[in-house]
């Protein structure tokens, strides 16, 4: 560890004392877990005033911890569920707690939240300041529909609420959806609460497989007939884990909901679906989602359900074979695999032609720098994200990936 880093770490530990487990990083970075919302402002603020450059870390489940910085900033001390309502279906949880303790934890109080974030071993914070949304997508909206509210601290230390007086004078922006997705460019997501469901009486998953296109049609049928499943996607075999295209359907609710969109599916498409024995099914999903991390990147292309077809196409000719994952409901084509900056950016100018925004969800840091998160913004919101990132993180203290112009 150079002389910078070894002054920083005993800054850090002067400042916090048993507040925060600080340390060095396999490469000598400065590495500090704070244990609670104020130890955050202070290491964010103490970054602001000294020029330090800071990157947001959670449990590298899904983004690499690679990005150059002075210190990270790791939410894995950060690991409480402080408020759990069963009754009321709402639950307030810290950023680092991972994401299967969490469904564990929610199981136990028969509720459960409908996200279901591709990658493993992930963090509460991960999921919500990516914007990772799986398949339950398609049948209860993306990742920011199921927040009530959040709790940010800014890059120069500052802890805000929704209300608070920093988010009125944001152009009205509501902060829990400026967060969700936002990648860390506005702050440390310190605590989330949730809007929770009761756990269904009834989930179903069918399955058929074929031709990519002859899937996609049959899924565009099911729509048709105003059946909205809880997620409606169609796997490459590498995501299906098949030698061919698979279709699954899940479909979640009360008994008789269940039965009746069984029935208007399988009126709906003439391919044959099974449907799969309970403990398959739950096999299924996280199986297929783990594939978006077999790659270094993974991708998120956005576009209307019925051009997904013209998605794939885009995505096959310009990057090289890899996992895909198609959510039907929702118009989103997943990509996971290893391509080169160039290629991406080939891909993103080529989809943006179409109207179809590309969102590079993870990447190895040379990649994410080059390409950013979000690539080119439509005209005027580029100066918008820069005002709202200078309210945010005055000095320029957080490092992510996510341009103003």
């Amino acid at each position: 560890m150079g002389g910078a880093g070894l002054s920083i770490v005993r800054r850090l530990r002067s400042l916090l004392g048993a507040d925060a487990a600080i340390g060095t990083d396999a490469a000598g970075l400065p590495r500090v877990a704070p244990r609670s919302e104020e130890a955050v402002a202070l290491v964010l603020g103490t970054a602001a005033s000294e020029g330090w450059r800071v990157r947001i870390e959670g449990t590298a489940g899904w983004m690499p911890p690679d990005a150059a910085a002075d210190v990270a900033l790791t939410t894995g001390q950060l690991t409480q569920i402080p408020h759990l309502d069963a009754s009321d279906l709402v639950a307030t949880v810290q950023a680092g707690v991972v994401w299967n303790d969490l469904r564990r934890a929610l199981a136990d109080h028969g509720t459960w939240t409908a996200i279901d974030p591709p990658g493993s071993g992930r963090s509460l914070g991960s999921v919500v300041a990516t914007g990772t949304a799986g398949p339950l997508r398609g049948g209860f909206g993306n990742v920011r529909d199921h927040l009530l509210g959040v709790t940010l601290v800014t890059g120069d230390g500052r802890v805000i609420r929704p209300g608070g007086r920093v988010v009125k004078n944001v152009a009205g922006f509501d902060l829990t959806k400026l967060a969700a997705g936002s990648f860390g460019a506005f702050g440390l997501l310190t605590s989330v609460t949730l809007r929770l469901r009761a756990v269904p009486r009834a989930d179903l998953t069918l399955v058929g497989s074929g031709q990519r296109d002859a899937l996609l049609t049959a899924a565009q049928a099911i729509l048709e007939t105003g059946t909205t499943p809880a997620a409606l996607e169609v796997l490459s075999p590498r995501a299906a884990r098949a030698n061919d295209w698979m279709l699954a359907v899940r479909l979640v609710g009360s008994d008789p909901e269940v039965d009746a969109a069984r029935v208007a599916v399988g009126g709906a498409v003439a391919l044959p679906l099974h449907e799969l024995p309970v403990q398959e099914a739950a096999r299924l999903w996280p199986e297929a989602l783990a594939g978006a991390t077999l790659g270094g990147s993974t991708l998120r292309l956005g576009t209307l359900p019925t051009s997904l077809d013209d998605a794939l196409d885009l995505v096959e000719h310009h990057l090289p074979e890899g996992w895909l994952s198609v959510g039907v409901g929702a118009g989103i084509v997943r990509w996971s695999g290893d391509a080169t900056a160039e290629r991406l950016k080939l891909l993103r100018r080529a989809a943006a032609q179409q109207e179809m925004p590309l969102t590079l969800e993870r990447a190895p840091w040379e990649v994410r720098a080059q390409t950013g998160h979000f690539g080119a913004y439509r005209e005027g919101v580029g100066r918008l994200v820069s005002a709202l990132r200078h309210t945010f993180d005055p000095a320029g203290v957080l490092v992510v990936p996510v341009g103003d112009a």
